[in-house]
């Protein structure tokens, strides 16, 4: 069977595997590791880890709702009301 391999952390002790039918495994880059094993046997290389892309900056709208407070509340602490 053919596999797609990618590392998936930074400092490259994870690989991702993936199958023509898109099943997915992630092992170790242990040499006890059977999977990591058959990886080094298979004389495959590994696309290299792409760290994600940072999040947005957070709306003030969602700044606010994840600070539990609602407008009135928000107002009355900043002496707005």
């Amino acid at each position: 069977m053919s596999y797609s391999y990618t590392f998936i952390d930074a400092d490259n002790t994870f690989l991702k595997r993936v199958d023509a039918d898109g099943n997915v495994v992630c092992f170790a880059t242990d040499p006890r590791n059977t999977d990591y094993a058959e990886f080094l046997s298979s004389g495959a290389t590994a696309a290299p880890y792409v760290a994600p892309p940072e999040p947005p900056e957070p709306t003030p709208e969602e700044k606010l709702a994840r600070s539990g407070l609602t407008v009135e509340e928000l107002k009355s602490l900043l002496g707005l009301n």
